[in-house]
């Protein structure tokens, strides 16, 4: 069997979400399947480490599909042609856009996170998705998604493809996991000078509620005298000048950093430390970093909204991502009484196990024999 997937996405220093995805599930499935051929299709330069195994052949396909002509000219006109060279038996396209013009089956991931939140893109790229997005989910053989929450929201806006949505989620990365009090401390005195922190991972955007958590964090620090730190964890991303604006004349400015994109050695090392793990973000279709930080042993307190509790389950802490004051006492709850979050952190590391990349990879391999085996 030939595989192509679209890996336009696996790129160092700017990978997230639905590239994790697709980088957990492009390593797995060709290391478990040697005698299939995986093609690989990148838009620019790429790293070997996305191509680890040998039945991976990564080609370049230009232009970079960065903007909307460039999305259109690339999946329907140049991938296209590149791929007739391989005849692929299916073709995975892990970011929600797929190619109308070919005749190759697709099999399509996404959670349509731009419905719920439109002001996390841009007005064009808007309108990219509403109109194309119900011509991609009737082209695609199959669309999976990541949780419960994302496939009712897309059942509700484009109820006829009730029949043809999967779930299978992600997982955090094996070597996310415990450290020991003196690796903590040496991370501690790298960061923020040997002082606790809390950490919020995910790209600078409006989506990611970073505002409301600057008025959180102001309340504990009026509330408890600590050298308790806020550290953001993720690139700069779309609308982002408003938040290093308030930046300048925050109280807490001290208290605060901005450690950009981390590459993921340095992402896994600044999560164990931390002593807890903030994701109060608008809406998600999943929510990665709260597993991440569960499976590390770092207790979270994340949205009572979308995916989000039903990711963390019991496991997590909960308050309205809209709401300052209900942030700043899930944090001050923890600050306070030790033993829950000894309590929480042993709850987080037992829910973590839930979520296994093997076990996603193999009905994500099942997914791909079905629409094979039919086409």
């Amino acid at each position: 069997m030939v595989i192509a997937i679209n890996g336009i996405f696996l790129q160092d220093n700017t990978m997230e979400g639905y590239g994790y995805y697709a980088a957990a599930m492009l390593q797995r499935i060709a290391a478990t399947y040697p005698d299939h051929q995986f093609v690989v299709l990148f838009d620019r330069p790429f790293s070997n480490h996305f191509v680890s195994s040998s039945n991976i052949i990564p080609i370049l396909v230009k232009p970079a599909a960065r903007h909307i002509p460039a999305f259109l000219y690339w999946y329907n006109v140049s991938a296209v042609l590149a791929l007739k060279k391989y005849k692929p038996d299916i073709w995975i396209q892990p970011y929600g856009f797929c190619s109308l013009s070919t005749t190759i089956p697709q099999l399509l991931v996404d959670d349509l996170a731009f419905h719920a939140f439109p002001q996390s893109v841009s007005w064009h790229h808007r309108w990219f998705y509403k109109t194309f997005t119900p011509s991609f989910l009737k082209k695609a053989k199959k669309l999976i998604t990541v949780s419960e929450f994302s496939r009712n929201s897309i059942e509700q806006l484009y109820p006829f493809a009730k029949d043809q949505i999967q779930i299978i989620t992600g997982a955090a990365r094996n070597d996310f996991k415990p450290i020991d009090w003196e690796e903590k401390l040496a991370i501690k005195n790298e960061f923020t000078n040997g002082n606790e922190y809390f950490i919020c991972v995910g790209a600078i955007h409006p989506r990611k509620n970073m505002m409301n958590l600057l008025k959180a964090f102001s309340l504990f620090k009026k509330w408890n005298k600590s050298n308790m730190k806020l550290v953001f964890i993720g690139r700069m991303a779309w609308q982002f000048a408003d938040f290093k604006e308030k930046l300048k004349t925050y109280k807490y400015r001290d208290d605060i950093l901005l450690t950009g994109y981390l590459k993921e050695e340095k992402l896994i090392q600044i999560t164990a430390a931390a002593y807890a793990s903030l994701y109060m973000s608008k809406y998600e279709g999943f929510g990665l970093p709260i597993v991440e930080a569960m499976q590390s042993g770092v207790p979270v307190i994340t949205s009572n909204f979308s995916s989000m509790p039903e990711v963390g389950g019991e496991a997590v802490l909960y308050a309205d991502p809209e709401n300052p004051k209900t942030i700043a006492e899930q944090m001050q709850l923890l600050y306070k009484d030790e033993k829950l979050r000894q309590i929480q952190i042993e709850k987080g590391l037992e829910r973590a196990k839930k979520y296994n990349w093997d076990q996603s990879a193999v009905a994500f391999w099942k997914e791909i024999e079905a629409i094979v085996s039919v086409s």
